[in-house]
């Protein structure tokens, strides 16, 4: 059956995230023409905000570096964590990741360095020091006109800056930039940005394309070879959060405002797809920030957090999946406190994303109090007084012993790798109280889809020419989260494969 279409490519690939543009980029490197199409004004969605890790394990970067990583260690690392769920999936991403990386790197645009950072569990497998690693820095000079497409850093986006000029492109920047690069220079690689994908086409045999929303207008955009939805979840669509049972809000989540609000899944979902885990996210705790948005935060080196009681209930130094499960397991610790002393100065003692930044900012605000005692510390935060005052001191005995009784905060790598000691003592006045709220970096769950990353409806038969990665699928790695670079590196690999799938 013959359709008209306004525009036509072999591969449409939806979103324009670090697995959507690995996709678009193997695509057109395979010979297909290819378009990458982007609701936004810029590429990058929630990966540009990232710190870009990517667990991608044996690959030629860790063997360069020395890691004692491997496809095995690996195995047995997810194994240990996950059991059996889902090892299709796993045996298929552990085959493709060292293979992308090696095709990846043959491109002069693409080029990664291994980074320390730990796994997030304790298990059988785990590699000292981790196993993920980063895309290097990138010159702008080298992007040149392209420069504009790539979101600016979080900061500068928020308050509806561009990006500077002058500064090398890192981090989740890097990693867009160097894929845009990359899918540039094959020639065969278009970019429609202002494009919201409204549907899905397809015949009784196959999806054969998209319709997209430009300009005020619906566009037919023809796919000859299939579609990939990488569009990132739907983290900031509150109607379909709280139809799933979504923790949190729209509003705490750390996607960029106005994109990953489920298009894509609901578009599949309409021609028959089949999801999972839509109740699961990506976890972090964050605290709100003086324009009302949140900040991730991490890494603790100090202070220590309590719930709306006053009590202690969890490692601090917790990855932060880990610390915003904790968070969801009782109400009464969201929101949370984190409780500090004047060692800081009133600067945060974690690292956040955005940056904390000017303290007095924050008091003017009301993001942070200061109290004299701890006791009016309690009356401004609305916690109870004895229970706080008895907290603190407890906790003071045993960063005075250098040994957590209670949580074990001292005792695991990854607290330590954002510095020491991660235990100090919470006794020289003023003291401050930061509010920390449940956040995330994108939903988890979404479309079913298989080894190859195809969609599969609920009789799990795949729906011809259709195709899902990173947060618009559903993550095989189920409630966990087992290391840094495991959401862009699965989103990679299933892009990857898709992309293989599609072009033979």
């Amino acid at each position: 059956m013959t359709q008209e279409w306004d525009e036509e490519y072999d591969v449409v690939v939806v979103g324009s995230g670090g697995g959507a543009l690995t996709g678009a980029y193997l695509a057109a490197r395979a010979g297909a023409e290819t378009v990458v199409v982007e609701r936004a004004g810029t590429l990058g969605g929630t990966s540009a905000y990232s710190g870009a890790a990517m667990w991608l394990p044996g690959s030629p970067v860790q063997r360069r570096d020395g890691v004692a990583d491997s496809t095995e260690s690996a195995r047995t690392y997810l194994r240990a964590l996950l059991g059996d769920a889902g090892a299709d999936k796993r045996e298929s991403f552990l085959a493709e990741a060292p293979a992308l990386v090696e095709r990846l790197e043959e491109d002069s645009a693409l080029a990664f360095r291994f980074r320390t950072f730990p796994d997030y569990y304790e298990r059988p497998g785990r590699v000292p020091g981790g196993r993920s690693f980063i895309p290097l820095d990138l010159d702008p000079g080298e992007m040149g006109d392209l420069l504009g497409l790539v979101r600016p850093p979080l900061d500068r986006d928020r308050a509806g800056q561009g990006n500077d000029e002058s500064a090398p492109l890192t981090a989740g920047r890097a990693l867009i930039g160097r894929l845009l690069l990359a899918y540039h220079r094959t020639g065969r690689g278009a970019v429609s940005t202002d494009t919201r994908m409204a549907e899905l086409v397809a015949t009784s045999e196959r999806v054969t394309g998209i319709v997209a929303v430009q300009d005020g207008r619906r566009i037919r955009i023809g796919a000859r070879k299939g579609v990939l939805l990488a569009a990132g979840g739907f983290e900031r669509n509150e109607g379909l959060r709280r139809a799933h049972g979504v923790p949190g809000s729209a509003g705490c989540s750390m996607a960029p405002a106005g994109t990953n609000t489920g298009e894509a899944i609901e578009a599949a979902v309409a021609i028959g797809a089949a999801t999972e885990l839509m109740n699961e996210g990506w976890w972090c705790p964050g605290v709100p920030m003086p324009d009302g948005q949140p900040s991730f935060v991490c890494g603790f080196t100090g202070g220590l957090v309590v719930d709306a009681h006053g009590a202690r209930y969890a490692n601090e130094s917790l990855p932060y999946d880990r610390f915003g499960r904790e968070m969801q397991a009782d109400p009464d610790r969201t929101p949370s406190y984190v409780v500090f002393d004047s060692r800081t100065g009133g600067r945060l003692p974690a690292v956040t994303q955005p940056p904390w930044g000017d303290p007095a900012a924050h008091l003017d605000s009301g993001t942070l109090v200061k109290a004299g005692s701890l006791t009016e510390l309690a009356a401004l935060t609305g916690v109870d007084a004895g229970r706080l005052t008895a907290t603190v001191e407890r906790f003071n005995r045993f960063a005075d012993n250098g040994k957590d009784e209670d949580f074990g905060r001292e005792a695991d790598e990854f607290g330590h790798w954002f510095g020491e000691p991660v235990l100090r003592p919470v006794r020289e006045a003023p003291y401050y109280a930061v509010r920390l709220v449940l956040s995330d970096l994108g939903t988890k769950g979404g479309l079913v889809t298989d080894a190859s990353a195809r969609v599969l409806r609920a009789d799990g038969t795949p729906i011809a020419g259709l195709y899902a990665a990173g947060n618009t699928s559903a993550s095989f790695t189920g409630p966990f989260y087992p290391g840094p670079g495991i959401p862009i590196g699965t989103a990679m690999a299933f892009a990857a494969l898709a992309a293989k799938d599609m072009t033979g």
